[in-house]
This record gives structure tokens, C-alpha cells and sequence, in this order.
């Protein structure tokens, strides 16, 4: 290309950058956005550390402290109390069963009056949806030192506040499950002679039950982790145990109620992966 093509070139360039100017130029409010933000975010971590007086300097004495206990892990040791453990873990598998089981439940009618296209009537959606923001602002942890203190110590408060806690989340979920279904299905049942009930039923379950199903097995099996937390609360279960053995100091005891936990979760992550696959999937979990 020639010097006289370039110079046409960039001619048209000017002229079309003079005569779009106001469309390609970024108003000063963006550039300053752009600009600023990254040094807000800076600036507030910094102000953080500041006012929550954290100091770095305590990190080398902390990992010297994690360094001794593990070392107090090894040898491994169940102290005799192996089938005291597998108890243990099996009500802690149970509390993450029936607090997963009971959530689906109560989730279920909440998210029918909380989804746009199934709620009654926009106040009584309001109300509902508010309802789940509240049970789902309190950690599973919380709800776990409330039913402790109502029922007692054991696995029933576990599973009490498992379910609690998973009804706001799932409730959530479901609904927004709901909203996201196709309106044609439950019309066609609906005009073939069916009530609003059947057209939920025939119409829209259809649609959810895949998605509420994956769902509930995903909260499965991150319940059996956070029914470990909330045992050492005293809500019973494995997490009680482990509380107790990091009290005494049984390290070694310690380390094995932890391999046994992991091994229990990534059981449970393995089976429930294949049940989700299959269940969206259509096809055989096993292959």
C-alpha cells in the first residue's frame, strides 16, 4: 500500500473518530467508576486490616502451633473407640438425611406461594418470600444452639435445625425453579379440561422435579458436612465426638474421626454426582 493510501486511510479514521466523537468518547463519570473502583476496593481491605487491628505477625507463631498438633496426629489412634466413632457418623448421615428430607418438605408449598406464576395473590408472595429471607439470614449453625437449648442436647436438635435452616434455601430455589418453567404445558392441561391443581401436577412438576431432585441431593451431602459443625454445638453426631477428642487433646484420635469424615463425604459427593447426572441426565448412574 502506497504513502498516498495511507494518508486516505487515516483521513477517513479522523474523520469518522470527529464525527462519532460523542459516541466513542466514555463520559467522565465512567472513566472516574473505572478508576476508582479498584482503589475503593483497596482501600477498604486496607481499612479493614486497620480496624479489625490484625497482625501479620502472629501468623508465624500460628503455623508453628498448627506444625505441633499436627505432628501429635501421627501415629493414628481410634483410642478403642471405633465403633463409638460409626455410630457417631452414622447419626450424622441420619441428622443430614431427615434435615435434608424435612426441608424438601416444608420447602416445597412455601415455594409454590412464593413463585410469580403459582402465588395466589402478590401480598401473600411478598409475605412468603420475606419469611424465607428470614429463616435463610440465620447460619444452620445458629439455629443449632436455639434448638439445643429447646429440645436438648442429641441428634433431634441437629436435625431440627438442618431442616429449619435448608427450608430457606431450598424454598428459594424451588421457586425460582417454578418461575423459570414454561407456561404452555400447564396451559394445554388447563384447556383440555383440567383445574389449576392438575396443571400444576401434569404441567409443571414435570418440568421442576429434575431440577428440585439435583437440588436436594447437592443439600444431602453438604449437610452431612455442616451437620459435623453443628454437633460440636451438641447436636449430636460425629462433630460431638471430635469436639470431645480436641478438648482432651487425643490428636491421634483427632486425625482418624477426620479421615473418617472425609471418607464419608466424598463417598456421599461420588453417589450423589452420579444419582444428579442420572436424574438430569436420563441416564443409568452407574455407567
Amino acid at each position: 500500500m502506497s504513502t498516498r493510501h495511507y494518508a486516505i486511510l487515516a483521513g477517513d479514521q479522523a474523520a469518522v473518530l470527529a464525527r462519532h466523537h460523542a459516541l466513542l468518547a466514555k463520559p467522565w463519570q465512567q472513566r472516574v467508576a473505572e478508576a476508582g473502583g479498584p482503589v475503593a476496593i483497596v482501600g477498604l481491605f486496607l481499612f479493614s486490616i486497620w480496624w479489625l487491628d490484625i497482625s501479620f505477625g502472629q501468623i508465624g507463631a500460628g503455623l508453628t502451633a498448627l506444625f505441633k498438633f499436627i505432628g501429635l496426629m501421627f501415629p493414628l489412634s481410634t483410642g478403642g473407640h471405633l465403633h463409638l466413632f460409626l455410630k457417631a457418623m452414622g447419626e450424622t448421615l441420619s441428622i443430614a438425611l431427615l434435615g435434608t428430607l424435612a426441608a424438601a418438605g416444608l420447602a416445597t408449598p412455601l415455594a409454590l406461594l412464593a413463585a410469580k406464576n403459582t402465588s395466589p395473590n402478590g401480598i401473600l408472595r411478598f409475605l412468603v418470600r420475606r419469611l424465607l429471607d428470614v429463616i435463610r439470614g440465620i447460619d444452620t449453625l445458629i439455629w443449632a444452639l436455639v434448638f439445643v437449648g429447646v429440645v436438648g442436647l442429641g441428634p433431634f436438635a441437629g436435625i431440627l435445625a438442618s431442616a429449619v435452616s435448608d427450608t430457606g434455601a431450598l424454598g428459594k430455589l424451588f421457586s425460582e425453579a417454578i418461575e423459570a418453567t414454561r407456561a404452555h404445558e400447564r396451559e394445554t392441561v388447563v384447556a383440555s379440561g383440567g383445574n389449576g391443581l392438575m396443571g400444576v401436577r401434569f404441567g409443571l412438576v414435570p418440568q421442576v422435579l429434575p431440577i428440585i431432585a439435583g437440588q436436594v441431593l447437592y443439600f444431602f451431602e453438604s449437610n452431612t458436612r455442616s451437620a459435623t459443625i453443628i454437633g460440636i454445638v451438641g447436636a449430636g453426631g460425629i462433630g460431638l465426638q471430635l469436639s470431645e477428642q480436641i478438648r482432651t487433646f487425643d490428636f491421634d484420635q483427632v486425625a482418624s474421626i477426620v479421615l473418617l469424615i472425609l471418607g464419608a463425604v466424598g463417598a456421599i459427593d461420588w453417589i450423589s454426582g452420579k444419582l444428579r447426572f442420572a436424574i438430569i441426565g436420563g441416564q443409568q448412574p452407574w455407567t
